[in-house]
């Protein structure tokens, strides 16, 4: 009896195996709005990689041919084996195949007057090329492969195996992501090799591409979509640079990046050129030692053509891509305003637009439900409303990343310009009211880098800033926007930094203090530059100008029990040039007043400070 039983399971599961229906081709689900992981998709072995070199429109390294750019492609076997066409998320990027090594005198001197005699040059280290071919990075493809995409990465020019020259914001960096998007679409070459002529065809790609990256990365996504280029129809970009001039200069002034004093664009381009060591010495001659040396005026900070040619916000009239900005507001390396500025001109453009920003340092991609939605619906056109609604997401002060706080937009619509006056004794500590303050005269305070802003903003008193601060805080008070400072100033010498911060006090000099604080935004700017960002002029000494400026966006709710303080002085020995100690400013306190954005206007602050 048990054989018999066995015989008739095996005949039946035999019949069944013979009714079962033929096998579904693999292919992107969808969820919520976001693309699924699918199985099929989620094995790294079966992927396909390859490499190839995408034909530019330029030639940067003088061999009197068309640049081409190495290109790696991350796609699933289906592509292959069962002519399944997907869209693309790319990467671009300067660093994939290595970075110059930290070496002594790479950085140039701040340690000198303001336009003061040239400085001495600057070593320029060599970069030792890494990486093997075909994968040129891994970045992106364990996220977006087994959602249903295809990932793609380039190395830009002058970098890695990628032909041509880096320019450090030039037109061809901006081409060169053109050209592969081009490429994905049929309409540009690539080759199996650099220099032949076999080609090789994206005919698994639907043509729909999303950009994404951080920093150097971040700003590329931007550089390609301000070209149009059909195809690229949504990007994300992470803490870009949009503007060289905003990178290292604050209206008019020479001002280094957080953390990397001394920097400049020749700088970077040493840091980032690992392409063909054959046809270094052609691209340090041509552009390095002459395009950007010439352009980039250490001596008096002005903005120029070499500084607009490297401004996208001066390209975007062909952009189309719908955006998605990413930045965090404590950011001092790409700061805030950089993604602020390319998220408003988009907005007045039209386009789709989202911003999300944390409060965090440099880096911080959105939350990765928020990026799959974004992709989903602007490269599969999947209708889930993700450009609808709140346009802005904010990640409060005790929030993780992860769970940010939308807003109808940034900055909040409800935030209102409230004007803050000046009432002495700045030396100390002064008043800062929203009622204006007569016949307050002036104050002076000397010069000192060998003093760090943040030991100012503890000191009692100091001769080496002025220091102005609300009442304490009965209640939270919300800020969210733009700060705007304009002051009233003399100096003793034709040329002097000013540097501005907000902070919130008292100082938590504790080791575990959160990044918000302390500082709660800041700026720089050159006298010189008051009247012309193009053209500055030596200040007459003892002769009152007038500067007004923006401090970098923010977006925090300054708790109870804090006071917000209003902080003038002027080397910042984290990020300006740093003159002998001694030039003497003097600020006229009745015409000196900064505007910050209240959520609820003049109303919340008076309520919170009364």
């Amino acid at each position: 009896m048990r054989y018999f039983n066995k015989l008739k399971i095996v005949v039946v599961l035999c019949l069944v195996s013979f009714t079962l229906p033929a096998q579904e081709q693999a292919k992107p689900f969808f969820e919520n709005g976001e693309a699924q992981i699918v199985p099929a998709f989620n094995n790294p072995s079966e992927w396909i990689r390859e490499d190839l070199w995408v034909e530019t429109s330029f030639d940067t390294d003088g061999d009197n041919k068309p640049d081409r750019m190495h290109v790696d492609v991350t796609r699933p076997k289906q592509t292959e084996t069962d002519g399944l066409k997907l869209p693309v998320v790319y990467e671009t990027s300067p660093y994939y195949a290595g970075v110059a090594p930290n070496v002594e005198g790479a950085f140039h001197d701040v340690y000198h007057e303001l336009g003061g005699a040239p400085e001495k040059g600057i070593v320029h280290p060599s970069v030792t090329r890494r990486g093997k071919r075909p994968i040129i990075s891994n970045s992106q493809v364990n996220t977006w492969v087994p959602r249903g995409y295809i990932v793609v990465h380039s190395s830009s020019p002058g970098t890695g195996l990628s032909q041509g020259s880096p320019t450090v914001g030039g037109t061809n960096e901006t081409l060169a992501p053109k050209a592969v998007i081009d490429w994905l679409n049929g309409r540009a070459k690539g080759y199996k090799t650099p220099e032949g002529n076999e080609e090789v065809k994206a005919y698994w790609s639907t043509g729909k591409v999303g950009m994404t990256g951080t920093s150097y990365n971040g700003t590329l996504p931007l550089a390609a979509a301000t070209t149009g280029v059909d195809g690229l129809e949504a990007i994300i970009p992470v803490a870009p640079n949009t503007s060289y001039y905003h990178y290292y200069r604050s209206n008019g002034l020479v001002r280094s990046p957080g953390g990397y004093l001394g920097e400049d664009v020749d700088v970077l381009y040493d840091f980032i050129h690992s392409g063909d060591e054959s046809k270094r010495a052609y691209a340090d001659s041509v552009y390095r030692d002459t395009e950007i040396k010439n352009g980039i005026d250490r001596k008096t900070g002005d903005y120029n053509d070499f500084w607009a040619g490297r401004d996208y916000l001066n390209q975007m009239k062909p952009m189309k891509a719908a955006l998605f900005m990413s930045h965090g507001f404590n950011d001092w390396n790409v700061m805030p305003e950089h993604s602020y500025r390319i998220y408003k001109a988009a907005e007045e453009k039209g386009l789709p637009v989202k911003i999300y920003y944390h409060q965090k340092g440099h880096g911080g991609p959105p939350p990765i439900s928020m990026m799959n939605k974004w992709f989903t619906k602007y490269l599969f056109g999947i209708d889930n409303g993700i450009e609808k609604g709140p346009k802005a997401w904010i990640v409060r002060e005790d929030d993780p990343n992860s769970k940010p706080t939308s807003y109808a937009n940034y900055p909040n619509p409800d935030a209102k310009d409230v004007t803050l006056y000046l009432k002495k004794d700045g030396l100390k500590k002064g008043t800062l009211t929203s009622q204006k303050v007569k016949n307050q005269g002036t104050q002076t305070f000397i010069d000192n880098h060998k003093i760090s802003g943040d030991s100012l903003a503890q000191l009692a008193n100091s001769s080496n800033r002025l220091l102005f601060v609300t009442p304490t805080l009965k209640e939270d008070l919300h800020l969210s926007g733009l700060s705007t400072v304009k002051v009233n100033l003399a100096s003793s010498k034709p040329a002097a930094n000013l540097s501005v911060w907000m902070v919130s006090l008292p100082w938590n000099r504790s080791s575990d203090a959160k990044i918000t604080d302390n500082i709660i935004t800041r700026g720089w700017a050159d006298p010189q530059n008051h009247k012309s960002l193009t053209e500055s002029k030596p200040l007459k000494p003892g002769k009152f100008y007038e500067v007004t400026f923006d401090l970098n966006p923010d977006d925090q709710i300054i708790p109870a029990g804090q006071q917000i303080g209003l902080m003038i002085f002027s080397s910042d020995n984290k990020f300006t040039l740093l003159p002998e100690p001694g030039t003497e400013l003097t600020i006229d306190l009745d015409k000196t007043s900064i505007d910050i954005p209240v959520v609820g206007g003049k109303k919340a602050f008076e309520k919170a400070t009364k």
